[in-house]
């Protein structure tokens, strides 16, 4: 029986955890020296894969930081506790107000241990920055948020993931996409998990279709192996890009259906069918046969497409 995914300390809309095994499964098909993510986010496939060498950058400044005070040992577990209770009992005796307290300082002097304590406390674990690159998620209503038991775990996961850092030789860097692909090489396994076109793209910075399509063009000039996710289809629509742009023989496409809970009520919250797009097939090395039989997600043949509603 498989061990259930390890969790980061920071909380995204998108995040991978319940499809972070299947991601690593597909990526031990390969030999690689060097992980790379344009797209870090929470960090949790990097996280789960623990790769020996990784590049993990991302535009949103505030989580480059934290892992990287988390890598120089600057915010600690007990760093982390110390702030967490004091700060939470103050959320509890002050409720709402306090929130905005910390957003509006978290916006002014920006700090990790803010950044945690507001992604702990927003609306349903949201992460959304307005177009001045201002937090701008509204308070959770839970003023008993930072119970002991929850401050625990999130000490919990801070201290794994400084264990998986310390044991790597992993890379933090603020970059856009097209800088950290440039400097891919031959040995790189890129993992690309971009905002969805027209879903989450206000989470750090706007994402269109533009970019969606720039980015599939270098995808598809990488010198190296890539997974990228995306999204397939739910009930009311399907990504055409995908039949548009990666309906080649070339390219692997995966898909397994996955649940996000964003939407405010659960009647607002649908499964969706992720998609994963390789430029190599889950049985390309099958040395390791007994992992690649193990994938959850269903590889479909080079000639796919995708009905248009």
């Amino acid at each position: 029986m498989s061990l259930p995914p390890l969790v980061p300390p920071l909380k995204c809309q998108g995040i991978k955890t319940k499809l972070a095994d299947e991601i690593k499964r597909l990526a031990q098909t390969q030999s690689f020296d060097r992980w790379v993510e344009p797209f870090c986010g929470s960090c949790v496939i990097a996280l789960n894969v623990q790769p020996k060498r990784a590049l993990l950058s991302d535009t949103n400044v505030h989580i480059i930081h934290l892992y990287q005070e988390i890598q120089k040992g600057i915010l600690t577990p007990a760093t982390a506790k110390s702030f967490l209770v004091e700060e939470g009992g103050k959320l509890r005796i002050q409720g709402e107000p306090y929130y905005y307290i910390v957003r509006d300082r978290f916006n002014t002097r920006p700090t990790s241990l803010d950044f945690l304590f507001l992604n702990r406390s927003c609306f349903n674990g949201v992460m959304r920055f307005n177009r001045s690159g201002k937090f701008n998620v509204p308070y959770g209503h839970k003023p008993e948020r930072f119970a002991q038991a929850y401050v625990t775990k999130i000490i919990n996961q801070i201290r794994r993931i400084s264990e998986v850092i310390s044991a790597c030789d992993w890379t933090f860097e603020v970059a856009d996409f097209r800088q950290t692909l440039a400097g891919t090489q031959p040995g790189d396994l890129v993992y690309a998990d971009p905002p969805y076109a027209g879903r989450h793209v206000d989470y750090f910075n706007s994402w269109s279709e533009s970019d969606e399509l720039e980015l599939g063009q270098l995808l598809k000039k990488l010198p190296c192996g890539f997974i990228l996710s995306t999204w397939h289809s739910n009930e009311f629509r399907t990504n055409g890009m995908i039949d548009r742009h990666w309906n080649d023989s070339r390219f692997h496409l995966f898909t397994r259906e996955h649940f996000y809970h964003v939407g405010a009520t659960e009647n607002l919250r649908h499964p969706m069918i992720e998609a994963l797009i390789a430029n190599f097939s889950a049985g390309a090395r099958p040395t390791n046969q007994a992992e690649v039989e193990q994938l959850v997600f269903m590889e479909h043949s080079p000639e796919y497409h995708v009905k248009r509603s």
